[in-house]
């Protein structure tokens, strides 16, 4: 056992440092460690010397002890090698990624139980509005007091209070049960012809415990889910690990149910709504293997699984899996390659997949599996253009009266519809109509979207809101402020208007923030409670509502403006998963698409039901751009609170562009969204021939390069925001 121990400690500023390991202390490679540094104590863990060379080797006189050694498993080589990987490939520190993996610290620590709090019922004699707040926000929540705080929107000292009055109690709670085990035989479905042969080719996949990346391809209602749970099942029967990712932690809820009903308990979820003993629990279940299935968001990805046999992306296409803050990482990319390291089955479940996924079912490097119809007696819904100049809406209104009559048909039939338009709020632009004042963030270049629910203008991109002003504050005229274009809240306000008998949600993030909030929203929906749906594409992903009949898009042009690369597809993919919202049980279902331009490829595509013509088209395109997957894109994003030296860093970044073939540098140039979150931003732009190690060639340049302290320079490499 060596004396001396690299350890790759939680700061991204340092690289991994050399310590000594005391008499009596044992630590191999993956041992999860207490170091010191400085007068500090910090977290880290231990790594091979030859994958993680050090800048500070020291002599071992030099050296300070290691404190501790945490009471859980070591990472594994698997879960080390992903580390590696994602750090290289994505241009960040391995710190910054490992953090991701020790995200619940508490986990390392040795306690079983903590004290958490709840609501009692009992209402306060002095119910002071902070009191009413807070137990409102709480309902049934339980947490510790800084949680509740938190949900609440209060401070401690006001849970405190309620504590003190018996409105809210102490509840101990065991940190260490165990969960429930799936049973694979529990409810097992009956399958159609095509579901179980592809359900028997991904079983086998699991039986082998080898890397196998398989496309299941399926339209909307066509039963992916319940073909990929009989490989959830072999995993079950093999002992092994199951992680099951999802685009949204809204869509963990009629998840959590649909398992429940194929094998008899609910799996480990993992998302950001969890309490801090709820993570720790999840952590160490899943560290020992105790933990047979994990669902959650993408940062479930790199947690320490002790045996992993399988990995689901659902919803594969989805690009809320590509990460923007912190590391830029692709969680439907990093999932392969973890699939690759632990040596097991990965599976992407899509509807509608993406380009990149296709190129890699067409040169062999993924198996694709096929299910062409949809299950049982649902059959697709059939699409009808609106042309918007041709039958514009009444003014001041936004439906066209063909889309209305058949809601007010679908409301006779005592069905359920669905309008979607991805613009939360009321309307996206506030302005004065005497002096032409606009409404934009302080913070960012970006109007002000007003939300008439909550009264108030906010930021969809910083988080910064105001309340709602009464006269202009350039101006000072009253009553002369209007909204321009329509939000959701609009929309609903037109609903309510024509259809006031109708009973009608709102759902966007602002409205289901919670897997809670989703339980009631699909509660209610299939209680009947709702007759008409008013929502973003938070509601085109994985519902399924046998009586929603009638789904009609807005504005289905929305996504094409912004002049991303992907604008085409997206919008492809967000409004054909919509559609497939409608006439998923016995009673068929019908789909209006309002545009300005039916004869577009892409609306053409929708309506003709034609994917693989569009597909077709679309990916030519991008083999001539050299775009992905054909060629390479990284943004690299100059960012600082001080305008000018911002510009002067991005300019310098510009002219240091090393010249290497295959490879363009484009910018700098002020970024669309100029400035964010009080940051004046620069982009630029490297296009490069697919098969250039362009980070490399970005970590030498950027490498050699000195900028001030204030300045943040980011890489994004595969960028999906353009932004």
């Amino acid at each position: 056992m060596s004396s001396r121990a690299r350890v790759l400690i939680l700061n991204a500023a340092l690289g991994p440092l050399d310590y000594r390991v005391p008499a009596g202390m044992e630590v191999g490679p993956g041992s999860i460690v207490v170091a010191p540094l400085g007068p500090r104590q910090l977290l880290g863990v231990v790594w091979e010397p030859e994958r993680m060379p050090s800048d500070a080797e020291v002599g071992d006189n030099r050296l300070r002890n290691l404190l501790a050694v945490a009471d859980v498993p070591p990472l594994g080589a698997p879960l080390r090698r992903l580390v590696e990987w994602t750090a290289d490939y994505y241009l960040a520190s391995p710190a910054s990624v490992l953090r991701m993996t020790l995200a619940s610290t508490s986990a390392l620590e040795g306690a079983r139980t903590a004290v958490e709090y709840r609501a009692t019922g009992v209402v306060p004699p002095r119910l002071t509005p902070q009191r009413e707040q807070a137990l409102e926000r709480i309902g049934d929540r339980q947490g510790l007091i800084r949680e509740l705080a938190t949900t609440a929107d209060v401070s401690d000292a006001v849970i405190r209070g309620l504590v003190k009055v018996g409105a809210i109690e102490a509840v101990e709670v065991s940190l260490d049960s165990p969960y429930p085990v799936p049973d694979p035989s529990h409810h097992e479905p009956t399958l159609s012809e095509d579901q179980r042969a592809a359900a028997d080719a991904l079983v086998a996949g699991v039986a082998e415990h080898a890397f196998h990346p398989t496309l299941l391809d399926g339209v909307t209602g066509s039963g992916k889910t319940e073909v990929y749970f009989e490989a959830v099942a072999q995993a079950i029967r093999d002992g092994r690990q199951t992680l099951v990712l999802l685009p949204e932690i809204a869509l963990t809820e009629p998840f959590l149910k649909r398992f429940h009903d194929r094998f008899g308990c609910e799996p480990i979820a993992w998302h950001s709504g969890l309490r801090s003993t709820q993570r720790r629990r999840a952590w160490r279940a899943i560290a020992s293997g105790e933990a047979l299935v994990t669902v959650g968001a993408r940062s479930a990805l790199f947690l320490p699984y002790r045996d992993l046999g399988l990995i689901v992306v659902d919803e594969a296409h989805e690009t809320s899996f590509k990460q923007e803050e912190g590391v830029h990482y692709h969680a439907r990319d990093v999932a392969v390659m973890r699939g690759k390291f632990e040596g097991c089955p990965v599976i992407l479940a899509s509807a509608t997949p993406a380009i990149e996924t296709r190129q890699q079912v067409a040169t062999g490097r993924y198996a694709e599996l096929k299910l062409p119809g949809r299950f049982g007696v649902a059959e697709m819904p059939t699409i009808e253009p609106i042309d918007l100049i041709k039958e514009p809406p009444e003014r001041g209104r936004w439906l066209a009266p063909r889309l209305v009559k058949a809601m007010q048909e679908t409301l006779e039939r005592r069905e359920q519809s669905l309008l979607f338009l991805n613009r939360r709020g009321y309307a996206p632009l506030t302005l004065c109509r005497t002096c032409g004042h606009r409404f934009q963030c302080p913070n960012c270049t970006a109007w002000m979207v007003e939300h008439r629910l909550t009264r108030r203008l906010a930021c969809h991109h910083c988080g910064h809101i105001e309340p709602t002003p009464r006269v202009c504050p350039e101006c000072k005229g009253e009553d002369t402020l209007v909204a321009c274009g329509p939000g959701v809240e609009r929309i609903a306000d037109e609903v309510t208007a024509l259809f006031p008998e109708a009973k009608t949600a709102v759902v966007t993030s602002d409205t289901i923030w919670s897997p809670a909030k989703a339980a009631e929203f699909v509660g209610r929906m299939e209680a009947g409670d709702i007759d008409i749906v008013v929502g973003t594409q938070l509601v085109t992903k994985g519902y399924h509502f046998p009586n929603l009949t009638l789904v009609g898009v807005v504005d289905a042009d929305l996504g094409l403006d912004g002049g991303d690369l992907r604008a085409a597809e997206r919008t492809f993919q967000q409004i054909r998963q919509v559609s497939g919202r409608a006439g998923r049980g016995e009673k068929p279902g019908h789909v209006f698409i309002q545009t300005h331009s039916p004869g577009a490829q892409v609306m053409q595509a929708l309506i003709t039901g034609d994917a693989d013509a569009f597909y077709a088209a679309e990916t030519d395109a991008r083999k001539d751009a050299g775009a992905p997957p054909f060629g390479r894109y990284a943004a690299i994003v100059v960012s600082s609170e001080d305008q000018g030296c911002a510009h002067d860093t991005a300019k310098l970044v510009g002219r240091s562009a090393p010249e290497v073939e295959g490879m363009h540098v484009y910018g700098p140039a002020p970024a669309p969204l100029a400035m964010l979150r009080g940051r004046h931003r620069y982009r630029l732009l490297v296009h490069a021939r697919r098969a250039l190690d362009v980070q490399d060639v970005i970590r030498e340049w950027l490498g050699k390069l000195d900028w001030p302290s204030k300045v943040r320079v980011t890489v994004d490499v595969d960028p999906y925001n353009f932004l």
